[in-house]
């Protein structure tokens, strides 16, 4: 498909063989072209890393993998559309809790919090206040019910708090109540004054809980790609569409000509306008691209000699403002490798990507130090910086204040012969890896069905066409592999 001359859209019309280009190799990007060549397409992936997996980066520097990006399946149920790939592949999920909502992906009991002098605050104050916080989430939900314009969950909280003085906080107890809700900053991906107390509680959650991928989603990711057309470091500058093709130019100036496309680049890089698209996409599809709102959270990744930690889930370090809080992920319960992940989110993580990594790497260090006075100097550290990375300028999609949910669907709906995909595209499961994968297999549905208006005598495609491989099909029975350590 890479533009040579008239000569080729030519032999492509004689030997019938649709083509498609799909922008990004992603979970929604992968998805889409596997999908697409069982259908018999002709599919290239142009991507601009030089790896494949987008926002899922699983590293192996340490000597075992160890995900960067994404490394959750949220919804461990053979509901998942991922769970007959990642069942036939027979990875191992670690359940982080069996709890479907969105305030815990780990079970309260797997917490161990500090403050900074390094005392553990009593598991039953931990319980006690993740109590309060759900009641005053709850009450928000009267703040909602009475005001018509958006606030942030912020604003409401403070409303909550003024109405209700009981459950206002004191001292420990209330820096317990600040690490909440820095943890609920962390599932968004934002700071609390920018999530829309409309829309925070809107997305599905499929139930089964949270599962961490023991391996990695590398595997997964790699079984997507086998077979498929995919060029590294070709980073996508222009779409141009045609009637009944579309021209597609990376940043070396090489084309490529198809008879449509499939854009599965985050929603940052359409934000900062990366990709020129002419005609320019219509009024409502640059709206959406606009007013959606992407989040940062970061990976600080710190691999030890010998674990000097508790043998706990989540180790936190509670503060009396969300800013100074931490919480570190104890890799070594669920993987059994030496490795505790930093993960700070909204304006700590956009700060921290200011710094080198070895200074980010000493900074999640310090927060250590601050509760466990004897732990040891990591011997390697990795640290990922998804807001500042080209390719992504941001981790993922959440809902704003003042936005509406329509933006996701806008930006899924197809322009001509473009199709959009990604986890920014998914309403019902935004921000997850399942929703994006998900995505990827209904944008080349709608690929193929447009393909075959404009060619209807490719009666082949509608044999050949299957969202999934058949052996991917004959083994939606395999269990997940679920442990709980």
């Amino acid at each position: 498909m890479e533009k040579q001359g008239s000569y080729v859209s030519n032999i492509r019309r004689k030997s019938f063989s649709p083509t498609v280009i799909v922008i990004g190799s992603g979970f929604a990007g992968l998805a889409a072209a596997h999908a697409l060549k069982n259908a018999s397409f002709k599919v290239v992936v142009l991507e601009s890393r030089d790896r494949i997996g987008g926002r899922i980066c699983t590293d192996f520097s340490f000597g075992f993998p160890v995900d960067l990006g994404a490394s959750w399946l949220h919804g461990v149920c053979e509901e998942n559309p991922l769970a007959p790939l990642i069942g036939r592949l027979g990875l191992p999920l670690y359940r982080t809790s069996g709890d479907d909502s969105v305030l815990y992906d780990h079970d309260l009991e797997s917490y161990a919090l500090f403050d900074t002098n390094g005392h553990q605050v009593p598991q039953e104050l931990v319980q006690n206040i993740g109590e309060v916080f759900e009641t005053i989430l709850k009450e928000t939900d009267k703040i909602r019910k009475e005001n018509s314009e958006d606030m942030s969950i912020a604003k409401a909280i403070a409303i909550v708090l003024e109405r209700n003085p009981h459950l206002r906080q004191e001292g420990l107890a209330h820096d317990v109540l600040q690490w909440y809700l820095c943890r609920m900053e962390g599932w968004f991906a934002t700071d609390a004054e920018t999530i829309s107390l409309q829309s925070w509680d809107k997305e599905v959650l499929l139930p089964g809980g949270h599962g961490l991928m023991v391996r990695g989603y590398r595997p997964v990711i790699n079984t997507l790609a086998k077979g498929i057309d995919i060029r590294l470091r070709h980073r996508v500058t222009q779409v141009v569409r045609y009637n009944n093709s579309v021209e597609v130019m990376v940043e070396s100036g090489k084309t490529f000509v198809a008879d449509a496309a499939v854009v599965t680049v985050p929603v940052g890089v359409l934000k900062a306008n990366s990709i020129t698209f002419e005609p320019r996409l219509p009024d409502w599809k640059e709206e959406a691209i606009r007013d959606l709102s992407v989040g940062t959270e970061n990976k600080i990744a710190l691999h030890f000699e010998r674990v000097f930690w508790p043998n706990v889930e989540f180790i936190g370090v509670v503060s009396s403002t969300t800013y100074g809080c931490s919480y570190f992920l104890n890799l070594h319960k669920a993987t059994g490798y030496p490795v505790l992940v930093y993960m700070p989110a909204g304006q700590l993580a956009h700060d921290l990507e200011k710094l080198s990594d070895e200074a980010a790497a000493k900074f999640a260090f310090s927060q250590l130090q601050k509760i466990l006075p004897d732990a040891c100097e990591p011997i390697q550290y990795l640290v990922s910086h998804w807001g500042t990375d080209e390719s992504s300028l941001g981790s993922y999609t959440y809902d704003g204040v003042g936005k509406s949910r329509d933006l996701f669907e806008k930006l899924r709906i197809p322009v001509d012969n473009l199709f959009f995909a990604g986890e920014a595209t998914c309403i019902k499961y935004t921000g997850t890896v399942h929703g994006a994968f998900s995505t990827g297999l209904r944008a080349a549905e709608e690929c193929r069905m447009r393909v075959l208006e404009r060619y209807g005598d490719l009666r082949k495609l509608e044999r050949t066409f299957h969202p999934v491989t058949a052996d991917e099909a004959a083994s939606v029975s395999v269990p997940l592999l679920i442990s709980r350590l």
